[in-house]
């Protein structure tokens, strides 16, 4: 494998899979969600193949589908069954993998793990989406005190939503962080041609700090 790298978020609903599927089409790489819970007939692993236009990028199968939209830990429960680290595997591949995680990293994924203890467990660098609300500035400086307590590289950030230049020049300045991406607002539903335009917007910036 080239290059793999876990796009997590500060939070749920922050953009991952939008952010995601851009980074598919950048880079035409393959794409990965460890874990599906719920809309399991148009997951997110359907809604990224949607918004791409590249035919080299593969979809691997998810380790656990779960049919209730919850936390990850709870919606195993009401299946029957447990999360374990020890199920999850990264895809063989020899392109570079896009892996999309569930909400942010102490979203749990069983009575004791969360997710950051899977991005640890597979040993790749984290590609962090920030979204800009009131409040922000906070989650995201915690989401990157956390990744770096445990040692977990941050390949990049990506800011999504409406320009906030205060807020991000804050956090790129106090975080040292590297910024992958500036994601603006689509006019009305993300489709393929917004993913497109943005992939060729940030296209440059993102194959050179992800491709060294």
């Amino acid at each position: 494998m080239k290059n793999a790298f876990f796009v997590t978020g500060i939070g749920t609903d922050v953009g991952k899979t939008v952010v995601s599927s851009i980074l598919l089409e950048a880079l035409q790489a393959d794409y990965w969600k460890p874990v599906q819970a719920g809309d399991l007939a148009f997951g997110d692993s359907d809604r990224a193949k949607s918004l791409i236009t590249n035919k080299k990028s593969q979809f691997h199968p998810e380790t656990y589908r779960l049919n209730t939209p919850a936390s990850p830990h709870f919606a195993a429960e009401m299946d029957g069954i447990e999360i374990r680290l020890d199920a999850f595997q990264l895809p063989k591949t020899e392109n570079t993998l896009i892996v999309e995680g569930a909400g942010g990293l102490l979203v749990p994924l069983n009575s004791i793990e969360t997710v950051l203890d899977l991005i640890q467990k597979l040993k790749i660098p984290v590609i962090l989406v920030s979204r800009n609300y009131l409040g922000s500035i906070n989650h995201t400086m915690l989401s990157v005190e956390v990744l770096k307590q445990r040692n977990i590289p941050i390949a990049g950030i990506v800011f999504n939503g409406v320009p906030n230049p205060a807020t991000e020049s804050w956090i790129l300045n106090a975080s040292a962080l590297t910024c992958l991406a500036r994601i603006g607002n689509a006019d009305g539903e993300v489709d393929r041609s917004f993913i497109l335009t943005q992939a060729e917007l940030n296209k440059e910036s993102i194959i050179k700090i992800l491709t060294i």
